[in-house]
């Protein structure tokens, strides 16, 4: 009972409090026919090391992304991260450090979050970055919020290129928004959309990736014209932050809110989180920001030091003045964020780029000679998207028992849409050699033989 604190008495105590007259009743909405009666198929106990083994082996079932050539992307990209990064944040003040709430005794962490917002800004073109949100998707939706509170307007313009689980985040969030509106453009893998005749006097804010869930790289210059001309924002989504090394800001392109996943600086796949949202925006807008932003300033003897600026969340102001229910920042991720981005500073981050792209196309080209085979985009960084001439998730089953991971089907996040079935996203990424192309062009032409 050492774990078991509750003894008959306190748990007859709760039910009655509660009106309940027995446990079960806490159960009655769940039909009888799905309720376990037994944890069959779990066993009761075994050893520590009986469980090491349990586990260890239905670990090794899975492919890790660095044991076979690899071009899975889609939002989440396979990079190589210094050792040194690991080191780092593995040191006992960074690794079982919280959330900043006392300034005073966290200095280490708030100079860590002001540098990462620094180098956000910078980054982004943008004015001003907050300490990072959850991850892309949910920093998608609350730059829609945002974009409703600057604007006081509630109609969001989704473009077709925007990631499918993006899309699904920000129309979950917004469902209840009372009198709000999403429109969701159809899914566009080759960025031929009129998007400019969606906007009106009633848009809020327009939602544009690039580059795009399809890899096409889209021109935001003249989407931000329209959208400013109708007094609304502009939103920028990226998926790959190492893209920001080659292309041209979209603040620079005139993005009122730029918003995206962190996760290529530092910090691997890990099966799917945690990773780090990315959050920035105009000097004007700052009172709407979500999240918190880290400043600098100095102490009553004129010493250096850091502190929350601002932390508009309902743990610190009235629930009504909030402008995010968001709890915490991804304090550890933006630490290797900032790590690695250090280490790779302005010059190296531009030459990773480089080295993307220049893969990419590499392996586009290749693709492109296979029978059958069509790249689509005509414009990409390092993530394209291809037609092959047969159902894709077969390709990509039938690929993965060749020894390659050759990318996502469209039609696993895009679901609905026959036109889709034949569509895979493939990234490119300096991890990959010329020996892991060569192997997927070949596994590739024997597959589709």
């Amino acid at each position: 009972m050492r774990y078991l604190p509750l003894s008959d008495n306190d748990r007859a105590d709760m039910l009655t409090r509660i009106g309940a007259d027995s446990i079960d009743e806490l159960f009655a909405d769940i039909p009888e026919a799905v309720r376990l009666e037994e944890l069959t198929t779990l066993p009761r106990r075994k050893t520590e090391m009986q469980v090491e083994r349990q586990l260890s082996a239905l670990a090794n079932k899975n492919v890790s992304a660095g044991s076979l050539p690899f071009f899975v992307g889609a939002g989440a990209y396979k990079h190589h991260i210094p050792a040194t990064v690991d080191h780092l944040i593995q040191r006992s003040e960074f690794l079982t450090s919280y959330t900043p709430y006392q300034p005073e005794i966290t200095q280490g962490t708030l100079q860590a979050l002001f540098e990462f917002q620094t180098q956000v800004a910078n980054l982004t073109g943008m004015d001003v970055a907050n300490a990072s949100m959850y991850d892309g998707s949910t920093g998608t939706a609350e730059a829609v919020l945002m974009a409703h509170r600057v604007t006081r307007k509630k109609k969001a313009i989704l473009s077709g290129g925007l990631h499918p689980q993006y899309r699904e985040v920000v129309e979950g969030i917004t469902r209840k928004l009372p009198g709000g509106s999403v429109v969701s453009l159809p899914a566009d893998p080759m960025g031929t959309e009129d998007i400019l005749a969606q906007i009106d006097d009633e848009t809020s804010c327009v939602v544009v990736q690039s580059p795009s869930f399809y890899g096409q790289l889209i021109d935001l210059k003249p989407i931000a014209e329209k959208a400013h001309a109708h007094k609304a924002l502009l939103i920028a989504v990226f998926t790959e932050v190492v893209s920001l090394g080659l292309l041209e800001s979209p603040g620079a392109q005139g993005s009122d809110i730029v918003v995206g996943e962190g996760q290529s600086i530092g910090n691997p796949l890990t099966f799917g989180g945690p990773y780090v949202g990315l959050f920035a925006t105009r000097q004007k807008y700052i009172r709407n920001m979500p999240g918190r932003l880290c400043g600098e300033t100095v102490d009553a003897e004129g010493r250096r030091g850091f502190v929350l600026t601002l932390s508009t969340r309902e743990q610190h102001i009235r629930r009504d003045k909030a402008t995010s229910n968001i709890c915490t920042n991804s304090g550890l991720c933006c630490l290797a964020f900032t790590i690695h981005m250090t280490l790779l500073g302005g010059s190296g981050l531009a030459k990773l780029a480089r080295i993307n792209h220049m893969n990419a196309v590499k392996l586009a080209d290749a693709l492109n000679a296979v029978e059958g085979v069509d790249v689509l985009n005509d414009a990409f960084f390092n993530e394209f998207t291809i037609r092959v001439p047969a159902d894709a998730n077969d390709v990509i089953e039938a690929l993965a028992v060749n020894g390659v991971l050759g990318g996502v089907p469209v039609s696993r996040l895009e679901q609905g849409n026959p036109e889709l079935n034949n569509l895979i996203v493939v990234a490119n990424t300096e991890v990959n050699t010329d020996e892991d192309r060569a192997a997927f062009v070949d596994a590739l032409k024997e597959v589709l033989a």
